[in-house]
């Protein structure tokens, strides 16, 4: 994520208003040039829009974060077979549903002779496209972006959770450190300096993080985020190359878990798969809109490859060991501590990016009703509010792989696979789908419902469940002295 440019969604409205940013606004600003109809999905002029290859690295850089550090749990939850080749499914179904989400905007933006629509956009424009739907059109706008809150919200809940995590495992093994990568394949140092408790490290980073987010606009962030970007890629490569050279033999794992974990494996996966808030803003964007779908099955292509490798290699590396984020099982060798700390600091500065959309979202309605002497005052005030609501969530759950499975059972379920596949059914209502596309539409839906009842409650219970068991040995540690 590269540049940004300013973004002004001030003025009248409810909280859930007509613009319905996304990070790639600020990353990848709107060329002007005429309407859709008339482009004829291709850009007029010179240097406008966003070209094949800066649209490929946008697309990568909004479906690769976190979620692919907790892949390998993931598969460890579906089993060593089952869990690849679900993944697979997941890939092709969550692409399937971009597809669809940019076919559908394509033909409401004809209809209603706009330039682009968001995701909120199509929802409402394909609501009125059904009679008695109509009335409430402006439900699925603000449904929409509700969705889009609790995702991106979520996002930081996480990211809040692996800083903590990794950063204390780093302190923790500090002082037994080595440059010697080669003791084991869990966790070199057995010896560990008594630390804080990780919700301690979540309060240390919460001034760091708020004033991150008081950044006036992300273009200041652009030469951060740079570097965010090559140091998470080197991470990533150091990550595969010691997961592929420490692999155990013989490999003696489960080829399908158990059936209660699955619901967890489908949380993380579609936490991982949720990029879906991105399709249409980088479309919108490209310089010649008509390449986009290329772009999308090679970049989503690419993603899928990544996830279902790097969470099978990771698995048949560590096994039963595996942890909620790959890098809390790297060896406490120095090249690995860096590792760690790298990776940090790249999510460090994708909190901004992640934040951006439902600061847009929520504070400009909220700013706008007061005097122009309180506007800063205020802005400032409620990014403050959201980042320490977000620290909070994530203290009272502090379970990475946890975190990871609820938010993306909770909210990841709806934008990538519900809604997209209803949205096709009503956008072409008038038009006659066939029963056969309708069926499948339904079937897409029905999956991604039962992922959002089963994921949730498992998740939701296991965090119950592991709360409870902390509580018990914490009060079994202070009777004995």
């Amino acid at each position: 994520m590269m540049a940004s440019s300013d973004v002004d969604i001030r003025g009248e409205g409810s909280l859930f208003s007509d613009q319905n940013p996304s990070e790639m606004d600020a990353l990848c600003p709107s060329p002007p040039g005429p309407s859709r109809p008339q482009r004829n999905y291709e850009r007029i002029g010179g240097r406008t829009g966003t070209s094949f290859c800066q649209t490929l690295i946008h697309l990568l850089k909004g479906n690769i974060g976190t979620g692919l550090l907790g892949l390998p749990l993931a598969v460890k939850n579906a089993g060593l077979v089952l869990g690849p080749v679900s993944l697979l499914c997941m890939g092709v179904i969550a692409v399937h549903c971009m597809r669809l989400l940019v076919k559908c905007s394509h033909h409401l933006s004809a209809k209603v002779n706009r330039p682009s629509l968001t995701y909120g956009e199509a929802v409402q424009y394909g609501m009125e496209n059904v009679s008695w739907l109509r009335r409430h059109s402006q439900w699925g706008k603000r449904t929409v972006n509700l969705f889009l809150i609790i995702t991106q919200l979520g996002f930081c809940c996480v990211y809040f959770v692996f800083l903590s995590d990794n950063v204390k495992q780093v302190v923790e093994a500090a002082n037994a450190t080595t440059f010697n990568c080669q003791v084991n394949y869990t966790n070199q140092t057995q010896v560990l300096v008594p630390s804080f408790d990780s919700r301690l490290y979540m309060l240390c980073f919460l001034p760091a993080v708020i004033l991150l987010v008081f950044t006036p606009n992300l273009k200041y962030l652009a030469p951060l985020s740079l570097v965010a970007n090559l140091v998470m890629t080197a991470s990533l490569i150091l990550i595969y190359f010691y997961s592929l050279t420490h692999i155990r033999y013989p490999i003696d794992l489960p080829k399908v878990g158990r059936a209660k974990d699955y619901p967890l494996f489908f949380g993380t996966a579609i936490f991982a798969f949720e990029g879906i808030g991105v399709v249409l803003p980088l479309e919108n964007k490209m310089q010649r809109p008509q390449k986009f779908t290329l772009v999308l099955y090679v970049g989503m292509g690419i993603v899928t490859f990544l996830y279902i490798s790097l969470g099978t290699i990771g698995y048949m590396c560590f096994g039963e060991h595996i942890g909620g984020s790959i890098t809390l099982n790297l060896p406490n060798c120095w090249t690995y501590q860096a590792v760690k700390l790298l990776y940090c600091f790249g999510i460090f500065i994708t909190f901004a990016l992640q934040f951006y959309v439902p600061a847009e979202i929520l504070i400009p309605p909220v700013v706008a009703r007061v005097s122009e002497r309180w506007e800063i005052a205020v802005d400032l005030l409620l990014r403050t509010v959201l980042v320490i609501f977000t620290c909070a969530l994530a203290i009272l759950i502090p379970e990475l792989d946890l975190v990871i499975s609820l938010v993306g059972s909770v909210s990841s379920s709806f934008l990538a696979l519900i809604f997209p596949p209803l949205l096709q059914i009503i956008a072409f209502h008038t038009e006659g789908l066939s029963p056969l596309v309708t069926a499948k539409n339904a079937v897409i839906s029905l999956v991604g419902l039962i992922g959002f009842l089963t994921g949730t409650y498992i998740a939701i219970v296991e965090i119950i469940a592991r709360n409870a068991s902390k509580h018990e040995e914490t009060f079994s540690s202070y009777m004995v002295q």
